[in-house]
């Protein structure tokens, strides 16, 4: 259990500093994140982090696969923990 809360916190703090370093990038025009990376990260538990990035830093929300995306696949990991905490999983 304390593995998987460790894991949360981290791939969520990589989704943040992801977003942030994009954003960044974004406005110095240098090398940039790819947005599978971002949707990679969001889709493998970091769906606070990212998604709290993209509207703290107002980074990728003018794209709807952004706006849309990374809330509906955060409410679906929330789902997905709120059913693995009442079936004992976790």
């Amino acid at each position: 259990m304390k593995y998987f809360v460790l894991y949360l916190i981290i791939i969520n703090l990589i989704g943040v500093g992801a977003m942030a370093l994009d954003k960044y990038k974004a406005e110095k025009d240098k090398w940039r994140i790819s947005e599978m990376t971002l949707f990679m990260i969001t889709f493998l538990g970091g769906g606070i982090g990212t998604t709290f990035a993209m509207f703290k830093f107002r980074h990728k929300t003018q794209k709807w696969y952004f706006r849309y995306g990374f809330p509906i696949i955060l409410v679906l990991e929330i789902m997905i923990l709120i059913t693995m905490f009442a079936k004992g999983l976790i």
